[in-house]
C-alpha cells in the first residue's frame, strides 16, 4: 500500500549531520524541497534544544523540534513546548548516583539546556571518543560545580540524565544497574554513553504524538535514524528509513537502508521516497 509522506523525523548525529557534524548542501537543498511541498521536517535527536545546531534551530521552514530522545518537542516559531515527558528529581538523582561511582562525565538537561560536571567537561576528550563533539560540548553545555546541588536547588522535572563512561566496563555494571530501576528508560547511541529518560520516553512515541497533534497518521510519517535511540521510532514510524552506517539492530527495524550519513543517505532517501515524481509517496 502506498502513502503520502507528511512528516519526516530525522536524527543527527550519524544521519542527517556528516561526520564533522555538517549539514551538505545537498541536503540543505533536499529539506528546503520537501518543505516547500509542505512536508513537516523536524529534527528528532538526543540532544538538548540548545545542542541543535543553529542552522537547524533557524532553517527556514522547520517549525518543530523533538529533543532529549522525545522528552521535550517544541514550536521553534515561539518556543512554546507541545510535548513534554520529564524524568523526575528522585529517580533522575538515583541515575546520578549509580553513575557517579564510576569515572564518567555526567549532564542533566533542564528546559532544553544541557549542564555538565565543570571539573569533567574540561577533559571531555576523556569521555567523548569522537574529536568533533568536544567543541559542540564545551559551547553547549553549561558547567556546575555541583550536578547534585543543581538538580537539588531546581527540584522538578527534567529532560534528561546523560553520562559519558572513560570505561566501557564500568558503563556495563552501570547500565545493568540501571536496568533494575523500574521508572528508567535507557539507551546509548553513542556506545560509550547512558541516556536516560523517564520510562516510556522515546523518540518513536513523541513523533507519533506530534504527528496527532498535526492530524497526521502514522502511515504517512517517515523517520530516519542510525542508533539505537532510533530503533524505537524506525519500528513506529509508517516508514522507517536506517542509515548504511546504522547499528545492526536499527537496520533490522527498519523498512529501507540507505547509504550513510558521509554519503548524503537522508537526501537520498527523501528524493527517492518523498520527492519522486513530486508525489510524496513511498
Amino acid at each position: 500500500m502506498e502513502h503520502r509522506i507528511k512528516m519526516i523525523g530525522l536524527d543527527l548525529d550519524g544521519t542527517l549531520l556528516t561526520d564533522k557534524k555538517e549539514l551538505t548542501s545537498r541536503t540543505r537543498k533536499t529539506l528546503a524541497k520537501a518543505i516547500q511541498r509542505g512536508i513537516t521536517v523536524l529534527a528528532a535527536t538526543g540532544r538538548p534544544w540548545m545542542g541543535v545546531p543553529e542552522e537547524l534551530r533557524n532553517f527556514p521552514g522547520i517549525r518543530y523540534a523533538l529533543t532529549s530522545n522525545g522528552a521535550r518537542v517544541i514550536d521553534t516559531s515561539n518556543s512554546k513546548v507541545l510535548i513534554e515527558h520529564l524524568i523526575e528529581p528522585g529517580p533522575a538523582k538515583r541515575a546520578l548516583e549509580v553513575c557517579g561511582k564510576y569515572d564518567t562525565l555526567q549532564e542533566i538537561y533542564f528546559d532544553g539546556q544541557g549542564y555538565a560536571q565543570a571539573d569533567k567537561i574540561k577533559w571531555v576528550e576523556r569521555y567523548h571518543k569522537n574529536p568533533n563533539m568536544w567543541e559542540y560540548m564545551r559551547k553547549t553545555r553549561i558547567p556546575v560545580n555541583d550536578i547534585y546541588a543543581l538538580l537539588e536547588q531546581e527540584n522538578r522535572g527534567l529532560d534528561k540524565v546523560q553520562a559519558l563512561f572513560a570505561d566501557m566496563e564500568e558503563r556495563k555494571k552501570a547500565w545493568e544497574e540501571l536496568s533494575r530501576e523500574d521508572d528508567l528508560e535507557l539507551v546509548g547511541s553513542l556506545g560509550y554513553n547512558i541516556e536516560i529518560n523517564a520510562r516510556g520516553v522515546n523518540k518513536g512515541t513523541a513523533l507519533l504524538e506530534l504527528g496527532r497533534l498535526l492530524g497526521i497518521r502514522r502511515e504517512e510519517i517517515m523517520a530516519c535514524g542510525d542508533g539505537d535511540n532510533d530503533t524505537v521510532m524506525l519500528r513506529e514510524a509508517g516508514f522507517g528509513v536506517a542509515m548504511g552506517n546504522a547499528e545492526d539492530e536499527t537496520k533490522e527495524a527498519a523498512d529501507y537502508i540507505t547509504l550513510t550519513n558521509e554519503e548524503e543517505g537522508v537526501a537520498h532517501a527523501i528524493e527517492k521516497f518523498v520527492l519522486r515524481g513530486g508525489e510524496g509517496v513511498c
